[in-house]
């Protein structure tokens, strides 16, 4: 009898259900046939203890915490009030005397039974209880569960939300994981913005006449709307059909695929290239794929590398080290620590996409050459936007020699052609989606032998491929795209920092705003949305550390002199109404990112540039526009003038 009535207040109280393994079933008993534990008591929970082991007890959930919430049981939030009530409870009170104070010990009823009759009565009425009249239904309904659960126990299978007393809470431990992004205030807000291509880089929010400046996208170049791109795919999805029909072993691979390759190779003046359905798939499944082939492979990686390296390189199992971020001396420690027939791995990037700081390329090359190592580049944040032709920042550096070249031929001895394996988006710069490497010919067709990431994957549609085509070409001839994200990019640099606003510093296109809170840093955001018409998305943690939170901006050729007025002002305001800390207050708390600092973090300098200083020189800019005019006949370079917004919304209408 002992059992079934358990196993009946188990069904009756959720709470129970969840925490029974750490009460007696004595103790249980007797609470049952009270009948007066209410839904409140589904929020009891007793948190794990701190080594990790929970000794039977489940932790305090959110889900637990709402179902505390009936319309008869008033609201209790927090484990410590929760429990604070139940150790006066006359009932739950004996389950967890630790809990109760003496004075209430010595006089409060330790009976079920007399609970019962207590509880009747306004001095011990539990806040917890079921209303009088639902005690009836409640002791059938509990009777009834019993039995069908023991009559369910060996036919029903357990699925993914069964809530039993024998299977794990798996809704509860969603909702303990939400509740921490909460807490911490890293929780993600995903904004409804619908980017309008007439009039890039405006965009409409969830109403389509409330339209926004847009100022953080990663179609860096506007290459998303860019009438040869979008006709190009137009053209494919007539011919070919939206969708690719399988992977590339299978039915996967046509004509347009293997022209986008071989664009990828001549772009990096590299002998092959491979195309991934995203770079964050391109980098996992060649790191890891790579890593695990080379015997004792130690891989040495940026700490600050994206989360698309880190996976890759934790799923090959290879030993790794983390070097400081640019920290040349730091690296060339670590290399020495092992033989240099030991093979070995550098994984780094150009454009560090929420720093924009720049990697030291020819130094790692070179540290690479004397150590034994290959490298690893990861150029998603410079495709399309650096070098005379797009190939990043690695071309960039050979800047005369690139321009000289005859386009797709290697260069000997440039930075270009020492790094070994270069890997790049389609997403970014060129405005469409995908990934790619570029490297050597053996290298790239043992990846496509190899990875899962490739192999086991629906090959990119040909429209997308097609449109990847034609953007890449016209990039390849096309600088002043380049030129203009360069001259934005630079002027409010300068803008904001003239206005103490604490701009990190960096040589490439990214704008990151320090703001150092979370909670802020999404405020400043939001108001720079709700009042100003200005979309920047909050950075927080884990995509930066705690305490480095920022608005990423990404200024682009679209953003006319009248957008950047608007968004200066519009910082200005919001760093004045919230007080966020200014360059003259990080200096005064020592600095941060680079910020408020001296110049001599390693991680901030600009090795190559000089502080202050861009990868594109004021030279190359008055070059790339000069050449520019040229090309076009004569007209100066000017940011594109989107048609008027009101007939996107008739359109749209």
């Amino acid at each position: 009898m002992e059992s079934r009535a358990t196993m009946a207040l188990m069904q009756a109280c959720p709470y129970l259900r969840r925490a029974h393994q750490s009460i007696s079933p004595a103790s249980i008993a007797a609470a049952a046939s009270s009948c007066i534990l209410g839904k409140g008591m589904t929020s009891m929970m007793v948190k794990s203890q701190p080594n990790g082991s929970s000794n039977g007890r489940r932790s305090i959930t959110t889900s637990a915490k709402n179902e505390a919430t009936c319309g008869k049981c008033p609201v209790y939030h927090g484990q410590s009030t929760i429990l604070d009530k139940a150790s006066k409870c006359p009932v739950m009170g004996s389950i967890y005397p630790h809990q109760q104070p003496a004075a209430a010990t010595a006089t409060a009823p330790t009976t079920a039974a007399n609970a019962a009759v207590k509880c009747n009565g306004e001095k011990y009425k539990c806040p917890y209880g079921k209303c009088p009249e639902q005690c009836e239904a409640a002791t059938a309904n509990a009777a009834i569960s019993a039995s069908a659960a023991a009559a369910a126990s060996t036919t029903s299978p357990v699925t993914h939300s069964t809530k039993d007393s024998s299977t794990f809470d798996y809704e509860g431990l969603y909702a303990d994981k939400l509740q921490k992004k909460h807490d911490d205030k890293s929780y993600r807000y995903f904004n409804n913005i619908n980017r309008l291509a007439k009039h890039y880089p405006k965009a409409h929010t969830a109403s389509s006449t409330s339209i926004v400046d847009v100022w953080c996208s990663n179609d860096y170049l506007g290459q998303g709307k860019n009438p040869i791109v979008v006709n190009a795919m137009k053209d494919a999805l007539n011919i070919y059909g939206a969708g690719a029909g399988g992977t590339r072993n299978i039915a996967g691979n046509s004509a347009l695929h293997l022209s986008l390759e071989a664009e990828l190779s001549k772009l990096h003046r590299k002998e092959a290239a491979l195309v991934f359905s995203s770079c964050f798939v391109a980098n996992d499944a060649t790191l890891s794929t790579l890593a695990s082939s080379l015997p004792d492979c130690v891989i040495f990686s940026d700490k600050l590398n994206h989360a698309s390296m880190i996976q890759g390189i934790r799923h090959s199992k290879a030993k790794k080290h983390l070097f400081s971020h640019n920290d040349l001396a730091h690296l060339e420690e670590l290399l020495a620590m092992y033989p240099k027939s030991t093979p070995k791995l550098i994984a780094f990037e150009s454009v560090y996409s929420m720093s924009g700081t720049v990697g030291h390329i020819p130094e790692i090359c070179a540290l690479a050459k004397k150590y034994g190592a290959i490298t690893f580049l990861d150029e998603v944040h410079a495709v399309g936007m650096y070098g005379p032709r797009g190939a990043g920042v690695a071309e960039h550096y050979d800047w005369d020699q690139m321009m000289a070249a005859e386009p797709g031929a290697r260069v000997p001895g440039s930075v270009l052609d020492n790094v070994d394996i270069i890997t790049g988006t389609l997403g970014k710069a060129y405005g469409i989606v995908g990934g790619y490497i570029a490297a050597s010919a053996s290298l790239v067709d043992m990846i496509r032998s190899y990875a899962p990431g490739f192999i086991f994957t629906t090959s990119l549609p040909p429209p997308i491929v097609a449109g990847a085509v034609a953007s890449i070409r016209y990039l390849s001839q096309s600088n002043a795209e380049r030129y203009l994200q360069q001259t934005h990019s630079q002027q409010l640099k300068t803008r904001l920092t003239d206005l103490d606003i604490p701009v990190v510093p960096n040589p490439s296109h990214i704008v990151p705003v320090l703001v150092g809170d979370a909670e802020m840093a999404k405020a400043a955001s939001d108001e720079l949305l709700n009042k100003h018409k200005i979309y920047v998305q909050s950075i927080n943690y884990p995509t930066v550390p705690v305490g480095q939170e920022r608005l990423r901006i990404t200024p682009s050729p679209g953003h006319t002199p009248e957008m950047m007025n608007h968004m200066v002002s519009s910082l200005s305001s919001i760093w004045q109404k919230f007080g966020l800390k200014t360059v003259s207050d990080w200096k005064q708390a020592g600095g941060k990112c680079g910020v408020g600092s001296d110049g001599s973090d390693v991680a901030y300098a600009n090795k190559h540039w000089g502080n202050g200083q861009h990868v594109w020189s004021r030279a190359q800019l008055d070059q790339v526009s000069q050449a520019e005019i040229i090309r076009c006949g004569g007209a100066p370079i000017q940011p594109p003038i989107p048609e008027t917004v009101q007939h996107a919304i008739s359109t749209i209408a």
